[in-house]
């Protein structure tokens, strides 16, 4: 198999490698770093490979339009995470407000070649799995029976996806995508966090899928995403006091039941699951990042008194805020 891509009218490639179809243990990596300055467009890449497996982190922004050309030769699974911000926004300061419009899928993707317009002014990180299908059943066979239709469609030789349409990523996805892209383990180490890490993000993944459909197949109107993405945004920057169920309805402008059920499908997890999540994820860094008390922490991440704070922690970690840092 082989995956390559580039910029229109650029002669370099952002990536092109050949990757053997079969599955190895005992494989070994190969890293390379690329960067591209060529305006309008700049990219830092960073790039693993291995046997049946290569995987892409990018970091581009694009001062005018662009367009990218993609290509696969042969079969490819792939795990694509894509965050994007228009320049200057995310007022308040934190990864998930900066690249806050951030979207998931797998797919699978025979031999196809295709094109992306890239719109001008536009941050991207950009996270690539490509596995081949060997790699892939290897990883999820074991783990959920949520890929079963999946694979009957790749057997059918069919491009397709997992979901639709892209869902929202989670923190725990960011988490695993950051481990793997700030790993300083080398050799066989490496090779053995980078598998577990990638399990674990697919795992994420099928978990998501699995909660978007069990919220029903009912399709969204393309006139409510927008405002969902909205209250997504809202949620995002005030989860230490957020909103009532109403206000946000009445902030959006779409009725509650909507704003309820075609959250819980479109983001694959309920406002209460989300605004929790948030509050957890920064609990963990007030923590170890910064060293605040328990009681500081609850307060910070909106818990008016800290027996609240200590069970819902306990809750979503399986430990108590106090032995994090044991």
């Amino acid at each position: 198999m082989i995956v390559k891509a580039r910029i229109e009218h650029q002669k370099d490639f952002l990536f092109m490698e050949e990757i053997p179809d079969q599955y190895v243990p005992d494989h070994r990596l190969s890293e390379k770093s690329i960067t591209i300055k060529d305006a309008p467009v700049g990219i830092k890449n960073y790039q693993l490979s291995t046997n049946g497996l290569f995987l892409v982190h990018s970091e581009m922004k694009f001062d005018g339009p662009a367009r990218i050309l993609t290509e696969v030769e042969g079969e490819a699974i792939t795990c694509q995470f894509i965050f994007s911000n228009k320049n200057g926004s995310g007022a308040t300061g934190k990864q998930s407000a900066k690249y806050g419009r951030s979207r998931h899928n797998i797919r699978y993707i025979p031999s196809a070649k295709e094109a992306y317009d890239v719109k001008p002014d536009v941050e991207f990180v950009y996270f690539l799995i490509v596995l081949s299908k060997d790699y892939y059943l290897r990883l999820v066979d074991l783990y959920s029976p949520l890929h079963e239709q999946f694979v009957q469609e790749i057997e059918k030789g069919i491009s397709t996806s997992f979901a639709e349409h892209d869902l929202f990523m989670t923190p725990e996805m960011r988490r695993s995508i950051e481990a793997i892209v700030n790993c300083r383990q080398d050799g066989e180490l490496k090779r053995l966090f980078t598998d577990a890490r990638i399990t674990e993000l697919i795992m994420y993944q099928l978990e998501q899928f699995s909660q978007h459909i069990q919220g029903g197949k009912e399709a969204l109107l393309d006139r409510d995403i927008p405002k969902l993405e909205e209250a997504r945004e809202i949620l995002e920057r005030d989860y230490i006091d957020p909103p009532t169920h109403k206000q946000l309805s009445k902030m959006i402008l779409l009725n509650e039941f909507k704003l309820r059920t075609g959250f819980k499908k479109y983001f694959g997890s309920t406002i209460y699951d989300f605004v929790t999540r948030l509050r957890m994820e920064e609990a963990k860094r007030l923590i170890l990042e910064e060293g605040k008390n328990m009681y500081e922490v609850g307060v910070n991440v909106g818990f008016k008194h800290q027996a609240s704070f200590t069970n819902a922690f306990k809750k979503y970690y399986g430990i108590l805020p106090s032995d994090v840092r044991l």
